[in-house]
């Protein structure tokens, strides 16, 4: 399986910078409220330091950082990988410094965030690079940083998006993060309503999280055993491997070496485990 070319359920398109790209020449953008999201707008106003480090990645024509900028925050990053949208945005903002566009892949971009708000990025993604979101948010936040905003607690028959349950955000995310809240949102817009969970999670500073490539395994009950082998680890707080069992997140009090995790997996001698570096 190419971890970097998952297909939408119909595999019709890899989901690729080309295949974001040709969304926004096409403006087929069924997706985009057209404004910001109202759970989004009143977490904003609630909001004090108009100096936090903020971050909206996979931001679309991100009404959301056009409303912080309107409300005089002044230290804004966005980040897409469609290049015809970000040239746009560039274009838009050109004469405001409080605000920085970004063209690139979410997974490679570095920098230190106060908040990182979510809308509309965790549910464009494969939902094998779940895992791969978990540690690269830990990364990116400072200590006691906080990741706020919608995720959809539905199915879609068709994706993007792709959808979960509070039950499936309360596994991947646990240990990582203290739940700060994880809720029905109140004031969906109207397409919305009844389909959105809004969060508030804080980076807990004082675990590891790493994430690990893995090779060997190609069945769920393989998948399960192992996770339950790295689970067993005494400081060990949460194990999660990716839908097509390729990378492993391991939250832990103190890092675990790898070689002590390679000799737990060495029964097969197809299973190699590498840890990812940021």
């Amino acid at each position: 399986m190419n971890n970097e070319q998952c297909c939408t359920i119909s595999c019709e398109s890899p989901l690729d910078q080309k295949y974001w790209d040709t969304q926004y020449k096409a403006q087929a953008t069924g997706w985009d409220l057209g404004a910001i999201a109202p759970p989004i707008q009143n977490y904003i106003d609630s909001l004090v330091n108009k100096e936090s480090r903020i971050l909206i990645p996979g931001c679309g024509n991100t009404y959301e950082a056009e409303y912080l900028l309107e409300k005089g925050f002044t230290n804004i990053t966005v980040i897409d990988i469609a290049p015809t949208l970000v040239a746009m945005l560039q274009q838009k903002f050109a004469d405001n410094p409080n605000i920085k566009i970004v063209l690139g892949d979410f997974f490679e971009h570095q920098g230190e965030y106060d908040l990182i708000i979510e809308q509309t990025f965790f549910c464009a993604l494969p939902p094998f690079l779940r895992q791969k979101y978990v540690w690269k948010m830990h990364q990116l936040l400072v200590d006691g940083g906080i990741l706020s905003g919608l995720l959809f607690n539905r199915t879609f028959d068709v994706s993007p998006p792709f959808g979960g349950s509070q039950n499936e955000y309360e596994m991947l995310f646990k240990e990582a993060f203290v739940f700060t809240k994880l809720e029905m949102a109140k004031n969906s817009a109207e397409p919305r309503k009844n389909s959105e969970l809004f969060f508030e999670f804080k980076k807990d500073s004082t675990v590891q999280v790493r994430l690990y490539s893995f090779e060997g395994i190609t069945c769920s009950g393989c998948m399960e055993t192992v996770s339950t082998k790295f689970s067993a680890i005494n400081e060990v707080l949460n194990v999660s491997m990716s839908t097509d069992f390729s990378e492993v997140l391991i939250i832990s009090k103190k890092e675990i070496p790898l070689q002590e995790l390679q000799t737990i997996v060495s029964y097969d001698e197809k299973y190699k485990i590498l840890q990812i570096e940021s």
